[in-house]
């Protein structure tokens, strides 16, 4: 039986041959660059409420804590950020308005039917600029100068429109997601439907095979690993473009809505719990889609291994 140092020292020598070791060294120093800044950023305010006090005896260490728990802080301190996603995640009914996960779903609803329609519309066009000259050189440079127009700018407009036609809700803001999500995966689709060398298609032109079929056969499993590092992009793209377009419409519910009402009250927290909320969101949506890939990739090797031993058998 291993005692409880060699345990210890195993978990020691583990942390730091891993990976482990180092991304805890980064979040510390993030953490200890994170307090010392909001000391030094609420710590004027604090001052003037020692001073309107009459408070004189205050000593280092009530400062500190008082300037790391304002109520309504210019840079609020890691825990009240994570005290406030506890209390509007776990301690609040998922249904209600005031629930983090709430306004998160509303959030994540455009998001997935923005990036669903991006992602058709960005391959539709990697196929058509792919096969067609005329248009790829007549769609391409359209393609890349609609994103030199901020989004801020066009967001609003893209609203007004479709109000005035009778369409809101979440199509309006899935729109706007779209219009982000479908760039990257038009682009990185047509590098890969062109990826195939030339001996490769030569090779396809001599077994007779059809555009079509060289298409499905070739081009689109050469293009497979473009498409999930384009999708990586375009999913956390797409939730920037809902969260965008929740705040020209006033919204009341949504990651927008948080952040919109937040500063409108100066609610700093709720502004940085909104926040996190959205990076936790797009990191997990960016990890689906990496499980995806990995589904993907081992099912088709498993078919390739499977064809090539029935075709030596």
């Amino acid at each position: 039986m291993k005692n409880s140092a060699e345990m210890k020292d195993g978990v020691f020598n583990r942390l730091y041959q891993g990976k482990a070791l180092p991304v805890l060294m980064i979040v510390s120093i993030i953490i200890v660059a994170w307090y010392g800044f909001a000391v030094w950023l609420n710590a004027p305010w604090q001052v003037g409420v020692y001073e309107r006090a009459e408070i004189s005896d205050w000593t280092a260490s009530q400062f500190v804590v008082d300037t790391l728990n304002q109520k309504r802080p210019v840079l609020p301190s890691a825990h009240q950020v994570f005290v406030e996603i506890w209390n509007t995640t776990v301690l609040k009914n998922p249904t209600s308005r005031r629930s983090l996960l709430y306004h998160a779903w509303i959030t994540l609803s455009a998001t997935g039917l923005g990036f669903a329609i991006g992602s058709i519309l960005g391959i539709l066009l990697a196929v058509g600029i792919t096969h067609s000259r005329a248009m790829d050189k007549s769609t391409m440079p359209w393609i890349v100068a609609s994103q030199t127009i901020p989004i801020l700018a066009i967001a609003p407009m893209i609203i007004v429109v479709l109000n005035a036609i009778g369409i809101s809700g979440v199509l309006p803001k899935a729109l706007i997601s779209t219009y982000l999500s479908f760039f990257p995966i038009a682009v990185g689709m047509v590098k890969g439907f062109r990826s195939p060398e030339q001996i490769q298609l030569d090779l396809m032109y001599t077994y007779g095979a059809s555009k079509t079929q060289t298409f499905w056969k070739l081009r689109w499993f050469a293009a497979l690993p473009y498409l999930f590092t384009s999708m990586k992009i375009a999913i956390a793209i797409s939730l920037v473009g809902a969260i965008v377009g929740e705040l020209p419409t006033g919204a009341v519910a949504g990651l927008g809505a948080r952040l919109l009402s937040g500063s409108y009250y100066g609610q700093t927290v709720q502004i940085w719990s909104a926040l996190f909320m959205a990076a936790a969101l797009a990191a997990t949506l960016v990890a689906l889609v990496s499980l995806v890939e990995r589904i993907v990739t081992r099912n088709l090797g498993a078919q390739i291994i499977g064809a090539q031993t029935k075709g030596a058998n």
